[in-house]
């Protein structure tokens, strides 16, 4: 196991019509905040009026910006910074999923500092401080409600980045798994396969003696293969939305790579597809992990054999490579199974321009990933891999 140094420090508020009590939560950090948000349906299906009650029964004022899209705006994060100087704003509320949570962390970061906010995304310059945040989730997957990520797309560079860094872990975070009830099954598939790939990054990892935390990894995987079919067929079971929400969650506040070293090279290979052909993250993700898999399998066969056995049931008694072959074909049949596409073809995603991604993938460095340290020309492989 290799040192770490762990903290948790979001407070959930989890169950039926807890949104209905965000007012007081809030009032203990701020009178007066940004109510940061994106999609009509809350507004549609009264969420947003509970959550606007709940704050006036509290007496704190807010000032509204909503427009907050999949794979969120650096236009829309640079307006919620500057509402929030003029406003003398200093707390964001963000009501929906992970693109309005990431937002709202930008806006936080962005709200006091002088410079363009992008300057933390791109690397030229760290945060020293921030404005608290506090979130109301609507759509699990993406775990961002107790985690210290932010990813945020520029959309006239065509570059997804991302930052990680303490001061933008939520204060709170309200999950009443009744909202999942609200959720396309599209989305929610797209959430699924996202609480995976976070499972799966943390998973291949190049520590050794992590026993601990395999079994927390493969539990929680196990559990997401059990739940997802349940919840696909019973939308509205509260229980099966229950699990999926706190699995989302679990899956990235940081608990279960706690001593292992995780690897992270397939997010950025597939915030390049979303940056430039703004695909659904969860949905990008189930092209990329599986084309990742099997260009790397043989960097450490014995955790792949692992995986297969213990989470997918392939039979252990057979030949290794079979092994890991059924393991990554059981994968993708899940994937599948929730109406995915495995393949950027399928995706209607072009496939021209994979040296500008691999070199934007890259950043500036030499190699990505931990688990096996890939070049461009390996990135290159990944995506084609994955027509």
């Amino acid at each position: 196991m290799d040192n770490f140094n762990f903290k948790s420090t979001t407070r959930i508020i989890f169950g039926k019509d807890m949104e209905k009590s965000v007012g007081k939560h809030v009032l203990k950090y701020s009178k007066k905040i940004l109510l940061h948000y994106g999609g009509e349906y809350l507004k549609e299906l009264g969420i947003l009026d509970r959550i606007i009650d709940s704050l006036q029964e509290s007496n704190i004022d807010y000032v509204i910006l909503n427009g907050v899209v999949p794979n969120p705006r650096l236009s829309l994060v640079r307006k919620g910074v500057e509402i929030c100087k003029k406003e003398n704003i200093d707390f964001v509320l963000a009501v929906g999923g992970g693109s309005a949570i990431d937002s709202a962390k930008a806006i936080a970061l962005g709200a006091m500092y002088d410079g363009d906010v992008w300057d933390f995304y791109n690397g030229k310059a760290t945060p020293q401080s921030a404005l608290k945040v506090g979130t109301v989730l609507t759509i699990p997957g993406s775990g961002s409600e107790m985690s210290e990520s932010s990813i945020i797309t520029n959309e006239e560079e065509n570059l997804k980045c991302g930052i990680d860094i303490d001061l933008i872990v939520p204060e709170f975070s309200v999950l009443n798994p009744e909202m999942c009830y609200t959720i396309p099954d599209y989305l929610m598939s797209c959430g699924i396969a996202d609480i995976l790939s976070h499972l799966l990054e943390r998973y291949f990892t190049t520590t050794e003696n992590s026993i601990l935390s395999d079994y927390l990894l493969e539990g929680a995987m196990k559990a997401v293969l059990e739940v997802g079919p349940l919840l696909k067929k019973d939308p509205k079971n509260y229980d099966y939305c229950a699990e999926i929400m706190w699995l989302a969650t679990v899956a990235h506040n940081g608990m279960l790579d706690a001593g292992r070293t995780s690897d992270w090279a397939s997010h950025r290979i597939e915030h390049e597809i979303s940056a430039l052909y703004d695909i659904t993250h969860g949905a990008g993700m189930a092209i990329v992990f599986p084309a990742w898999m099997k260009y790397v399998q043989n960097q450490n066969i014995d955790r792949f054999m692992q995986l297969s056995i213990r989470v997918f049931g392939v039979d252990k008694e057979l030949d290794k490579n079979y092994i890991v072959q059924e393991g990554i074909k059981k994968f993708e049949e899940f994937l599948i199974s929730l109406g995915l596409k495995i393949k950027l073809s399928e995706a209607g995603v072009p496939i021209d321009k994979f040296e500008e991604m691999a070199q934007k993938a890259l950043n500036g460095s030499q190699t990505l990933g931990r688990f096996k340290k890939l070049n461009k020309d390996d990135i290159i492989e990944i995506l084609k891999l994955a027509i």
